[in-house]
């Protein structure tokens, strides 16, 4: 498409509405007494002037301010309906997450979870839309921020008359300007910061221009938010997992890739006394009954030595032990393990023996590691029991059988198969805590209890965000471009000389009461009228 060339000898961009030079209407066709509209100074945007190619139709479809609003509002829907249930990454890892949420909150958690609401913010479709957000803001931002830029810096001072008398200030004077009352208006002008150009006796005074950028720098700290946030998706950017470390355990810290490990020592858990502590805690100590004076897990940092193949137990090497506090983490390459929960007294083993109902006899000793119970144990004589199946946290289902609610032993139950001597094929019998069933009739051999390990365990989060100075930094612009915007108006007056009458007029993006009080400083004791608001005057007559 062919430029245009104005009258003033100035060629504007294909679709430029007022000349970038001298602000001459180039559409014939506009109203002479509508007021311009100056949002972006009459140029040539690029989403209203091209729409043939793909590329015009997706530059038009993202630079558009109804797409942009309508990408904010269902990511708001969407994050506010992730917020109606628990995350998968917080809830408790006692079973998988389908069976958790429909446990838990029924239909509705089934169905939460089908659609997918589980994993929300890491799902493709949400990450999708924060791209599709990011990408409207910056083709919205490119589409209007350019073309102003351009139209700001090739202004020319002297401004046609069609530009002047269509602005909302405007007043034509008959008085003539003199030197001296025009050095009146300078002085004010420059007291009040605005910067003077002169050509052939006509002024542009101007002031604050880098309000107008404001808006631009709000949507550059935006995209460079929504980068940051999805940088977290990336592997290696975040960490924010929760380590369940039980007394004397050793496990891999999440996150660093088997490089690191982490063994508990112990869990200390110290509370308040009310008789021998700070006589401070003793009221809440009365009205709650429990003040928590530290929680504390003793630790050692390991780090695999060499490669391993896999499923080779790793080589470790022992790194430091560290006490690790609430607000007192350990940090190690970018990584910080922060205290949050605990548990106390888990059950961790459970011990049996084998009896003869009638004689009392008993026959050896059954451990049970309840986190690795092993199938068979061989008791000797020709005694031994086989661990038919294995119910961690033990309910009794909707079909009545047998069930378990997690993983976790907080109510293990076991079904046992006993062979002896007497009973070479072996009797049947369900044991679980205080309860004891035969389905296969009266047994001649029973498993009794016969006492139960309990560990303590500690909850660690172990985080790690590389991404959090992209995010800050984000914030920091877009914080920037705020008060860049709100704080500063662009404003502009225009004094020019037409067949011996002195024409002012005057535009600012916002604070129009302002600007007018401003202009009646400024032309006081010049003997030349301030600007006046046509608007105000359309709206009297």
């Amino acid at each position: 498409m062919n430029d245009v060339k104005c009258e003033c000898g100035h060629v504007n961009p294909h679709g430029t509405i007022l000349c970038e030079s001298c602000g001459r209407v180039l559409e014939e066709k506009e109203n002479e007494k509508q007021l311009l509209d100056m949002r972006y100074e009459g140029s040539a945007r690029r989403s209203q002037t091209y729409n043939k190619t793909v590329v015009d139709k997706v530059w038009n479809f993202f630079s558009s301010v109804k797409v942009g609003v309508s990408l904010i509002i269902t990511l708001l829907v969407a994050s506010s309906l992730g917020t109606i249930f628990p995350q998968e990454m917080y809830i408790p890892p006692l079973m998988p997450a389908g069976e958790y949420y429909e446990d838990k909150y029924g239909w509705l958690g089934k169905l939460y979870y089908d659609l997918g609401f589980h994993n929300l913010y890491s799902s493709w479709w949400y990450l999708l839309l924060i791209a599709g957000l990011g990408t409207s803001l910056l083709i919205a931002s490119l589409d209007r921020v350019v073309p102003l830029y351009r139209s700001l810096t090739k202004q020319r001072v002297t401004r046609h008359e069609s530009f002047l008398k269509r602005q909302r200030m405007f007043s034509v004077s008959d008085d003539k300007l003199s030197d001296d009352a025009l050095g009146k208006i300078k002085d004010h002008l420059t007291t009040k910061r605005y910067k003077i150009r002169e050509e052939n006796g006509n002024i542009l005074a101007e002031k604050n221009r880098f309000s107008r950028w404001g808006p631009y720098v709000n949507h550059l700290g935006l995209i460079i938010f929504l980068i940051g946030g999805m940088l977290r998706f990336v592997p290696g950017m975040y960490v924010d997992e929760i380590l369940w470390l039980r007394e004397g355990e050793t496990k891999a810290i999440p996150g660093t890739e088997g490089q690191y490990f982490l063994k508990n020592n112990q869990f200390i858990f110290e509370v308040y006394d009310k008789d021998k502590d700070d006589k401070v805690f003793k009221d809440a100590i009365n009205k709650v009954g429990t003040v928590v004076k530290n929680y504390q897990t003793n630790a050692t940092l390991y780090k695999k030595k060499g490669d391993t193949v896999p499923g080779e137990k790793p080589e470790l090497e022992k790194v430091r032990d560290q006490s690790i506090q609430v607000n007192k983490p350990l940090k190690i390459d970018g990584f910080g393990l922060y205290q949050v929960d605990y548990k106390l007294g888990e059950m961790n083993m459970m011990a049996f023996k084998l009896e003869n109902k009638k004689t009392g006899k008993q026959f050896g000793d059954v451990q049970v590691d309840l986190y690795d119970p092993k199938m068979n144990y061989d008791l000797g004589n020709g005694y031994k029991v086989e661990v038919m199946s294995y119910f961690p946290d033990f309910e009794f289902n909707a079909e009545g059988e047998p069930a378990t609610k997690s993983r976790i032993p907080n109510n293990p139950a076991f079904i046992f198969k006993m062979f002896s001597p007497e009973k070479p094929k072996g009797e049947i019998s369900f044991v679980a805590i205080r309860k004891t069933i035969e389905p296969m009739g009266n047994n001649d051999y029973k498993m009794i209890f016969n006492g139960v390990e309990t560990k303590n365990v500690t909850a660690l989060t172990v985080r790690k965000d590389l991404t959090l100075w992209i995010i800050g930094l984000g914030g920091l612009i877009f914080m920037i471009g705020v008060v860049q915007g709100a704080y500063w108006n662009h404003r502009r007056l225009w004094i020019r000389r037409v067949n011996g009458q002195i024409w002012t007029a005057a535009h600012t993006n916002k604070n129009w009461h302002g600007l007018k009080r401003e202009l009646e400083t400024i032309f006081t004791d010049s003997g030349i009228g301030a600007p006046e608001d046509q608007l105000a005057e359309d709206k009297k007559e």
